[in-house]
């Protein structure tokens, strides 16, 4: 089952400190054709032109087998104010629901590379996730496990 959560309020509070766990908003799609689940700001922000920020959601997603959860950019935001992700798609992997150290708690890093400055507002659309589904090759032989966030597979690649 695919579904999204909040996250345990505790690491809600422990990642935003200035919000409200009650103000949280499952993601949702907009259109009954629409791929995409909208996610809901829980903060206000600005994203000043050339600046980078760490915007939390509040969410984490159960996957099935098979699938993983790809983050964009809304449209609207590209395309009129020139904001990007930094790592342009974010991936969120099936094992990264209940992580231990942050409870799958998704983090979305944005790059402000217009000239004009952005505003959000609480309970403001921002971002957008996708269900994908994804295939492995016949002599797979992965085994390792995630032990953290970002980056924290345990393969033998060093993060620089």
């Amino acid at each position: 089952m695919s579904k999204f959560e909040k996250v345990k309020e505790e690491v809600f509070e422990r990642d935003i400190p200035d919000g409200n766990y009650g103000d949280i908003i499952l993601p949702k799609r907009s259109t009954k054709y629409s791929e995409g689940y909208d996610f809901y700001s829980i903060l206000d922000f600005t994203l000043n032109p050339g600046e980078r920020k760490v915007i939390p959601t509040g969410i984490k997603c159960m996957m099935e087998d098979n699938e993983y959860l790809a983050i964009y950019i809304r449209s609207i935001l590209g395309f009129k104010y020139n904001i990007r992700m930094c790592n342009q798609v974010g991936i969120i992997d099936k094992e990264y629901y209940g992580n231990k150290e942050n409870d799958g708690h998704i983090m979305v890093a944005l790059k402000n590379d217009g000239d004009k400055v952005l505003e959000i507002k609480k309970g403001d659309r921002f971002v957008q996730g996708i269900f994908t589904p994804y295939f492995i090759t016949d002599d797979d032989m992965a085994i390792g496990d995630r032990i953290g966030g970002i980056g924290s597979t345990n393969g033998d690649e060093k993060d620089e």
